[in-house]
């Protein structure tokens, strides 16, 4: 996914949502799992200032201060405008969004100093806000940009008319769409998410592939979406010598508007084999029939 200045988003990122909930969260091991997924090719994170209740950032930045190498290798996403009820925040009393243009500065300059980098190379906000005056939000959109703090900006979970709405206010393109899509959850492929993001060429981030693990824990569990997919994809998973968390992967991966799966794993094991996903055949009448059970029935 190409990005203004020349960057561009590796081919699958890593979602740091979980570090602060890691068994060891050191400055160590969180270096090794930055490691451990550019050695993969990679080398784009995905944060937002809430994840860990405010800290993950933060996390993740001591990692970058100790090995400050790392930050030429790396694109940096992070969201904004999610107000979570937290010790970090006293004075919130009810979680909120707030996209007014001094909480989306601010929270930009906050993400800068916790990950520590001089620039965000994309910053998406995190939700649609039902009290979002566009004008406003557009126009500091676009002065981040012009500022060059950050490289560019895209939406999360938004509806079609949600981001025209947005872009019709900025004079910088909307750079992506990030949206939960996997096999456990399909509806972006028919409710207009994705033919909206395709049409005005908005790369799609996809957050969740997995279904936050329900893919795997709920297998053994009748009448699921993922007891019906549990069978196929452990036998196209034994076919390629991966597991079946690869299959489901590549089964995005397949399909031509190019999205970009989000992948959050604290297992350095599992960190190691994310881009096995990028080895696995999948061909149209596989992604269909994945489609088909992930759904509990046949196309029309």
């Amino acid at each position: 996914m190409a990005l203004p200045n020349g960057r561009s988003l590796s081919r699958l990122a890593y979602g740091v949502w979980r570090l602060s909930e890691a068994v060891d969260s050191s400055v160590h091991a969180n270096v090794a799992r930055i490691e451990a997924c550019l050695a993969q090719g990679i080398t784009t994170f995905d944060h937002a200032d809430i994840y860990g209740n405010y800290r993950c950032e933060q996390l993740f930045g001591q990692a970058l201060r100790a090995q400050p190498s790392l930050k030429d290798k790396i694109e940096v996403v992070t969201k904004t405008d999610i107000m979570l009820m937290s010790d970090q925040w006293p004075g919130t009393r009810v979680k909120h969004y707030d996209t007014s243009a001094p909480h989306v500065r601010a929270s930009v300059d906050r993400s800068l100093a916790r990950i520590g980098v001089d620039v965000i190379d994309l910053l998406l906000i995190h939700r649609p806000d039902p009290l979002m005056d566009a004008g406003e939000l557009g126009a500091c959109l676009d002065g981040l940009i012009d500022a060059g703090k950050v490289r560019g900006v895209g939406v999360s979970n938004f509806m079609p008319w949600d981001a025209d709405l947005l872009q019709s206010r900025m004079k910088h393109r909307l750079q992506t769409q990030q949206i939960e899509l996997g096999l456990l959850h399909t509806a972006p492929f028919t409710n207009g998410q994705l033919a909206h993001a395709q049409q005005h060429h908005m790369p799609v981030m996809a957050w969740s592939p997995l279904g936050g693990g329900r893919l795997h824990t709920q297998a053994g569990q009748a009448g699921t979406a993922a007891a019906r997919l549990a069978p196929r994809l452990a036998a196209l998973a034994r076919e390629a010598g991966t597991d079946t968390s690869a299959v489901a992967v590549a089964w995005l991966l397949h399909h031509p508007a190019g999205i970009l799966p989000v992948m959050g794993t604290n297992q350095p094991e599992r960190i190691a084999r994310i881009a096995d996903a990028l080895k696995v055949p999948m061909d149209r009448q596989t992604w269909f029939e994945l489609y088909s059970l992930a759904n509990g029935h046949e196309v029309p």
